[in-house]
């Protein structure tokens, strides 16, 4: 009997792929809309209104307009005083309506993801092993911390756990939406495995990691449906704000109508403005814009970065990303591709380099390692070497060990070996052969361009060197400019040593590295940059990234690592891509400018409001003989027709414009790398000054049209 030797690729087993749950959804998806329609209803409630004390006071201003023009109707009121309060309250409950439609249209996209999820957590079974190692069937609901499953081709994991045993494909796209098969492990750092996720390959024995209730994808439908969801710090700063705000314009709205009715008395002449009048100053006075789009900016960041596939323990966390100085990225798996793969054979001085890619891909066949295949494929690829035949006992293939640090083949009479240069030096002192300077010459150049060299011999006899490298990905040069433009600082964490590490931070363009790094040491840096008032975001996969995840002030955990790092970092990607940090800062920096973005404009354009309302209010005050109006009413720079339809048409546009601003809310401001300087000018430059004129055309076009249609006077 023979044997055959070829090098074919492994081909994963097919799989029907389940639909992909997460992605962008439309700004307005027919749903979702009807939904929060629905919502916003509820949200009327006062109780549910006194958490935003902006709206709270529009809903007592509605509330006390509504009596009013009840009053009104029962005295058998008429005239357009009557009418005018009327639609007055009509418009200051679109406004309380609008703001939680808003609310409602962003918490409604993370409802509708969470009905998805869910889908994922139907009727699944667990083959669960008991005490005497035998399986029984039970409903994954009742599965507990520390049990142990057995799971097969076809099968769904049935919770969140840790593989112990075996390795399998697994499909995870009904969780992270990719389709593509990963590789889930006993030991090391791919063991993590996800409930809801499908084994597509082989059997993997699991010990469970959480208890119903507890698992990723329940924390997941909690916080995309907004429960547990916190207010970040900096929203709270600005809802204290706002809130202050409000009582100041109180104060003043309040104090307004005894001034008013004493000038009247005094002057004999004129009325004092109505309670309806008063309320609309004060609804237009305050920030009702920011404060009704306040917690939609804030549900749309997480939902955001949902989209991305990854899952933010809360809204802080989002909110941190957006102001990262320092980001410490792994080397292995992050800037590079994870696995040193083999570039170059390099023949010492009268070796032909077709008998030394020979030996290496002879001595590699049985290395299962990346850094073996990836030898035996450029021997294929660059000198045709394929598939090899052998008779049985012809062959003995020796597998690599930690004390001999050598792998190789013994064929025949003929003895292989590879590995590291200084133990392939030994055994041939030891087998008393001479080992050229040569050798150790060309593995110095190759340490020194940042490469590992392994050493090549047959027979006793040096052949030459393998030159391996860490393959940078693609683009990770250009990201990190991108970064750099931000205003952040890259550094490249790595066990190498110095040389390899400086090699390789020039070649990725990072701005900084720490070579040889121990636990210990990606903690000591990250708080030296915390002492010094920088913000320090860090990715990270294993057990020994924990801790630094933990300090880090924004710790995004590789959902294919441990479960340690999963519940340390405060946020889990759940595609495992490290360069994805790149996307989370950049969504949290735009969560904060289009915060600021909004509250300029809300603030801004209450100035329009004022030359419509603060004439109309006083119009009636200091009548003179023969005169409609007093002498006030001059700053009605804009012409509108009449008190009444001036401050209906400064409510309505105040309403409309919640409704109007929900897109940016969402959708968020447009990113541009650029500094806070910059990133200051053109918010006041754009929204700001944008701010002031855009209400001004507006407000007189809505005049135009409520004159119009007669819902109130011209003179």
């Amino acid at each position: 009997m023979a044997t055959t030797l070829t090098n074919k690729p492994s081909a994963a087993p097919s799989a029907p792929t389940p639909p992909k749950v997460h992605g962008p959804r439309p700004l307005f998806d027919p749903p979702i809309v009807r939904r929060a329609v629905r919502d916003a209803f509820f949200k009327l409630n006062p109780l549910v209104m006194a958490k935003n004390p902006v709206m709270f006071v529009v809903w007592v201003g509605s509330a006390v307009t509504t009596i009013i023009f009840a009053q009104d109707i029962v005295k058998h009121a008429g005239g357009w005083e009557t009418a005018f309060s009327g639609q007055i309250a009509l418009w200051l409950w679109f406004t309380v309506l609008f703001a939680g439609f808003a609310e409602a249209i962003a918490e409604g996209r993370g409802k509708a993801q969470a009905d998805e999820l869910r889908k994922t957590r139907s009727t699944t079974m667990a083959r669960r092993i008991v005490k005497n190692g035998k399986e029984e069937a039970v409903a994954a609901a009742m599965l507990r911390k520390g049990d142990i499953c057995v799971c097969e081709v076809g099968d769904i994991i049935p919770g969140d756990g840790t593989v112990i045993e075996g390795i399998a494909s697994v499909d995870e796209s009904a969780i992270t939406g990719e389709s593509a098969p990963v590789i889930r492990e006993a030991g090391g750092d791919r063991s993590a495995v996800t409930g809801g996720t499908k084994v597509i390959s082989d059997m993997i024995k699991i010990e469970i990691t959480s208890n119903p209730g507890e698992t990723f994808i329940d924390r997941m439908i909690g916080l995309v449906e907004g429960a547990a969801r916190q207010k970040t710090p900096n929203e709270i700063a600005l809802n204290i704000l706002i809130a202050g705000l409000t009582i100041i314009f109180m104060l003043a709205t309040i104090t307004l109508l005894p001034f008013a009715i004493y000038s009247v008395q005094q002057a004999g002449s004129g009325a004092p403005p109505s309670i309806p009048i008063l309320v609309s100053l004060l609804v237009c006075l305050i920030p009702t814009t920011i404060g009704g789009l306040l917690s939609a900016i804030g549900i749309a960041g997480m939902d955001r970065v949902m989209q991305y596939n990854v899952l933010a323990m809360s809204g802080k966390a989002v909110e941190a990303a957006g102001d990262v100085d320092v980001l410490l990225l792994d080397k292995t798996g992050t800037i590079t591709l994870g696995n040193r793969q083999a570039t170059e054979f390099i023949p010492l001085p009268g070796v032909g380099i077709a008998d030394l890619a020979d030996a290496a891909q002879l001595s590699s066949i049985a290395d299962e390692t990346p850094e073996g295949r990836s030898i035996v494929v450029l021997a294929k690829d660059k000198y045709g070497l394929r598939g090899r035949h052998f008779n049985d006992g012809e062959v003995e293939f020796i597998p690599f060990t930690a004390q001999t640090r050598m792998s190789g083949a013994d064929i025949g009479h003929s003895r292989i070996r590879k590995g590291a240069v200084q133990a392939v030096a030994d055994y041939l002192t030891q087998s008393g052969s001479t080992v050229p300077k040569e050798l150790f010459e060309i593995a110095d150049g190759i340490s020194n361009q940042g490469g590992t060299p392994l050493a090549v011999a047959v027979d006793g006899k040096a052949l030459g060197v393998i030159f391996l490298k860490d393959i940078i990905k693609g683009g990770m040069r250009e990201r990190f400019a991108h970064m750099r433009a931000m205003g952040i600082k890259t550094v490249m964490i790595t066990g190498d040593n110095p040389l390899t590490a400086a090699a390789i931070a020039q070649e990725a363009g990072v701005d900084d590295y720490l070579a040889q790094a121990k636990p210990e040491d990606k903690m000591a840096l990250i708080k030296k940059e915390q002492a010094q008032g920088r913000l320090v975001a860090m990715t990270g996969d294993g057990t020994n990234d924990a801790p630094a995840l933990a300090q880090a002030d924004v710790g995004v955990a590789m959902n294919s690592g441990t479960q340690a790092a999963k519940e340390a970092g405060n946020m889990v990607d759940l595609d495992s891509n490290p360069t994805k940090l790149i996307e989370i800062v950049e969504i949290g920096k735009q969560l904060l400018m289009t915060r600021g973005a909004l509250t300029t404009f809300s603030i801004a354009n209450d100035v329009a409001k004022y030359f419509a309302i603060i004439p109309a209010m006083f119009s009636m005050l200091y009548i003179m003989s023969g005169h409609a109006h007093g002498p006030l009413w001059a700053l009605n720079v804009m012409k509108l027709h009449s008190p009444y339809s001036a401050v209906l048409a400064a409510v309505i546009f105040n309403a409309l414009v919640i409704i109007a601003l929900i897109p940016v809310a969402l959708k968020g401001v447009a990113y541009r790398p650029m500094g806070a300087a910059q990133v200051l000018r053109r918010n006041l430059m754009v929204w700001g000054v944008g701010g002031i004129l855009a209400p001004f055309p507006f407000i007189w076009l809505l005049d135009q049209i409520v004159v119009l249609l007669h819902c109130a006077p011209a003179h």
